[in-house]
């Protein structure tokens, strides 16, 4: 029974983490990015030097976090592999499912990571750079954080096709 418990456990950090994941890239792409050409410029220091740095800290840890414990739960209920391979020889929807919810998850976390995270700190000013590369590092930031947005719906349809039963 401990172990059930363990693994309920898991997958609650696994959903509060993925909330706090998608809630974040839907609060970006859907409310800050399409607002900030309407804030006044003097106001505009405010959401680059605090807010954004500051979602940005817990959009980032949210990913890692969400990856990690979906990989450790998959692990825990011995379904990881099957998964990982889309379930091909088993014939099994499911895993094909949950999968492909796996995989955008992590092509997701590595935008996070690798692409996104690294220009909104050129654009942010966070790091040293050429003036003329922090508009175009914002773009990368904004293209990049656009697709996440765009593979959160069908890989939240896979996860949740998954988890009630395909």
């Amino acid at each position: 029974m401990e172990f059930l418990d363990l693994a309920l456990l898991i997958r609650w950090f696994h959903v509060i983490s993925g909330i706090m994941w998608i809630g974040l890239l839907w609060y970006f792409n859907f409310v800050q990015i399409p607002t900030m050409p309407r804030i006044p410029d003097e106001l505009k220091p405010a959401i680059g030097k605090h807010i954004a740095p500051a979602a940005l800290f817990w959009f980032r840890w949210a990913a890692a976090s969400t990856v990690l414990f979906g990989l450790v739960l998959a692990f825990a209920r011995g379904y990881l592999h099957n998964a990982m391979t889309l379930g091909f020889g088993q014939g099994s929807v499911a895993m094909t499912m949950i999968g492909i919810g796996m995989w955008f998850g992590l092509i997701m976390a590595f935008n996070v990571w690798f692409i996104i995270w690294p220009k909104q700190k050129i654009a942010l000013g966070l790091v040293e750079a050429d003036a003329e590369a922090k508009p175009k590092a914002a773009r990368t930031a904004m293209l990049f954080s656009r697709t996440n947005t765009l593979l959160s719906i069908p890989m939240l349809y896979c996860m949740l096709a998954f988890a009630h039963g395909v």
